[in-house]
């Protein structure tokens, strides 16, 4: 069988080191260290699966029960489109 995804609308903010690290936390609502966050690094994304890791442009996305998670920018460009 096949199925299709709902439409869900989601949270999510990108992920650039030096540029989105305050937002970041303040959307993830965690402490955050400025001078953790350097040009290449990585963000510790604590998700239902256990840790995962944000790379410099990934998406970091709120799911429908609060869960976070990150998504690379491919598949976010064709799972999702802004909402209103």
């Amino acid at each position: 069988m096949r199925y299709r995804k709902k439409p869900v609308v989601v949270e999510a903010i990108q992920y650039w080191p030096g540029q989105t690290c305050r937002q970041v936390a303040e959307f993830m609502a965690v402490s955050h260290n400025e001078h953790d966050c350097f040009d290449d690094a990585e963000w510790a994304v604590e998700t239902l699966e256990g840790l995962m890791w944000a790379h410099p442009g990934d998406w970091i996305v709120r799911g429908v029960e609060g869960e976070f998670y990150p998504v690379k920018p491919s598949i976010f460009d064709a799972t999702y489109e802004a909402a209103e």
